[in-house]
């Protein structure tokens, strides 16, 4: 059975800093290229990063590039999303996804079926 679990959410002020993290089991995660998408309440899902099967590439949406950063340790079969200088509008569930494309591409892929694999989602609080 392939479980994603999302860990490290929290109720946190703004300016404050944040780190996810993502373990999985039933699979393993070098083989995939791995997300992180949030959805906020009464809103569309929305991408936030991506980073390829060695961790050599990664992408992120314009509204956390400079200030998110994900990462993979493949040895450990976890993926982890610091988040610094977080905002009330980061506010969300953010879920890490599993995509088991042969190759990595960047770009804003949230969808449903742009990952093979979800998470639960950790929720995370930002207050002003």
């Amino acid at each position: 059975q392939v479980q994603l679990v999302e860990s490290g959410g929290g109720l946190v002020q703004a300016g404050d800093s944040l780190r996810l993290s993502c373990a999985a089991s039933g699979i393993t995660l070098r083989n995939y290229v791995m997300g992180w998408v949030r959805q906020a309440p009464g809103k569309e899902r929305e991408f936030v990063a991506r980073i390829s099967k060695a961790g050599i590439n990664t992408y992120y949406a314009d509204v956390v590039k400079g200030r998110f950063a994900i990462s993979r340790d493949n040895a450990k079969n976890t993926v982890h999303l610091q988040m610094n200088s977080l905002k009330p509008e980061d506010t969300a569930v953010y879920y890490c996804a599993a995509d088991a494309s042969a190759y990595y591409t960047g770009g804003h892929y949230y969808a449903e079926n742009d990952y093979d694999y979800w998470g639960q989602g950790a929720q995370v609080t930002v207050s002003s």
